[in-house]
């Protein structure tokens, strides 16, 4: 039961170090792809309808 005394903070802080680098890196916009958008509507690379030989 001891362990748990240990374990329990050490998992809050990663978990909270995690938490804060994510947010850090939304509101630096690393997930924003508004150029890749545009061109994967026009691509005709990832068509949902098989080939036809």
């Amino acid at each position: 039961m001891n362990v748990l005394a240990y374990l329990i903070p050490i998992s809050l802080v990663l978990g909270g170090i995690g938490l804060i680098f994510f947010v850090y890196t939304v509101k630096s916009r690393q997930y924003d792809d508004p150029e890749g958008d545009a061109r994967r509507i026009l691509s005709d690379e990832y068509d949902d309808q098989p080939k036809q030989d």
